[in-house]
């Protein structure tokens, strides 16, 4: 099977990757592509975000067999250390993380949001960031995505 990961085609071995194992354990596992992270195992945390053709799915649910012929795009592919997503940015400026294990989907879940509304509301950030944060800091997050979506529409960063 071939999986297309950040712009790359990797060739997976069928004897160690069957169809129904989840890309979360693909990415992970077999790719050692870490950024992506495991929390509940049932898709309602939003730790695993990912993007599959451009959409934010939560990758310990998802079969890898179902996402053959689609882009994968994880956390590592968001930005880069010399250009930073304006997500990413906002998310230092505004100091969200605490103990960071949510943010890689959290940051996955918002880019989802930005790419389909470059200026929504408290209730459109409340109703597309269903991810869990242990530590809380839903205020900071809804503020970076605010201020990442202002950088957004003005041009001036990476998206």
């Amino acid at each position: 099977m071939d999986l297309s990961v950040n712009g790359q085609t990797h060739r997976l071995p069928e004897a160690d990757v069957p169809p129904d194992m989840p890309l979360l354990w693909v990415l992970r596992d077999v790719l050692n592509l870490t950024g992506t992270k495991f929390g509940c195992g049932v898709a309602a945390c939003g730790a695993c975000t990912v993007h599959v053709d451009g959409l934010a799915v939560r990758s310990c649910v998802t079969p890898v067999g179902t996402v053959q012929g689609k882009p994968v795009r994880t956390i590592e592919a968001l930005g880069t250390a010399t250009q930073p997503h304006a997500l990413q940015k906002a998310w230092v400026d505004h100091q969200v993380p605490q103990c960071g294990y949510c943010q890689s989907g959290m940051l996955m879940a918002a880019a989802d949001l930005l790419a389909k509304n470059r200026n929504p509301s408290d209730a459109d950030i409340d109703a597309a960031i269903t991810n869990l944060c242990r530590c809380g800091t839903y205020p900071r997050i809804r503020e970076a995505i605010k201020t990442a979506a202002k950088l957004l529409r003005s041009g001036g960063v990476a998206a």
